[in-house]
């Protein structure tokens, strides 16, 4: 059964990030809510973490996790980002976007897409999943809580607790939560492509 935490979107309890962290820690798996929409997430090393969001999304190979960072100088742990890209992306984090970038040999190989090495990674504009990243001084990884065969995802933490009881260990629920996933913009290659219009505007990418 999934333990409920009803945490103050602005002000967050430090009781209650501090045990979410801890089952971040013990391998666990936690809906959370972000600046976009909900998302599942888990500890970057926990193998079994990473099936249990496939399994529960029917997610395939080619599918790209994000990593979920607290600013730019866990972000460059992860990703290769040079000057100019750097610039561009810093002009609009943190923010409902997600970036698509060579991986760096921090991240394990299991999380990059097989054929480019790439992975995905965002700074979100949420307190409490700055307060969560701070707390467990890692990044997240995370994937849209976007159930098969829906085309929205579920955004009242009441409902995700009710829906996945028994599949996630923990739902943080906050209050409102947007319902539009992040922007998706892919910079493996030399001109940037918009893979999904979303909560941020392409416009600053086209």
């Amino acid at each position: 059964m999934a333990k409920y935490f009803d945490v103050h979107p602005d002000n967050p309890q430090p009781r209650a990030i501090r045990q979410v962290v801890d089952l971040i820690r013990s391998d666990g798996l936690i809906a959370y809510p972000t600046d976009s929409c909900f998302a599942l997430g888990c500890r970057l090393g926990n193998k079994e973490g990473i099936d249990r969001i496939r399994e529960l999304r029917r997610l395939d190979s080619g599918h790209h996790f994000t990593l979920v960072c607290r600013d730019f100088a866990q972000l460059g742990q992860f990703v290769q980002v040079g000057n100019a890209l750097f610039r561009s992306i810093k002009a609009v984090t943190p923010g409902s976007y997600t970036f698509i970038l060579p991986a760096t040999k921090e991240v394990p190989r299991r999380l990059l897409h097989p054929k480019k090495k790439t992975v995905g990674v965002r700074i979100p504009d949420h307190a409490v999943v700055q307060a969560l990243l701070t707390e467990l001084g890692e990044p997240l990884l995370s994937s849209t809580l976007l159930m098969p065969g829906e085309s929205e995802p579920m955004t009242q933490g009441w409902e995700i607790k009710e829906t996945l009881d028994h599949v996630v260990d923990a739902v943080i629920d906050s209050g409102e939560c947007g319902d539009v996933p992040t922007t998706v913009i892919d910079f493996s290659q030399d001109e940037p492509e918009i893979l999904r219009r979303g909560a941020g505007d392409p416009s600053h990418f086209e």
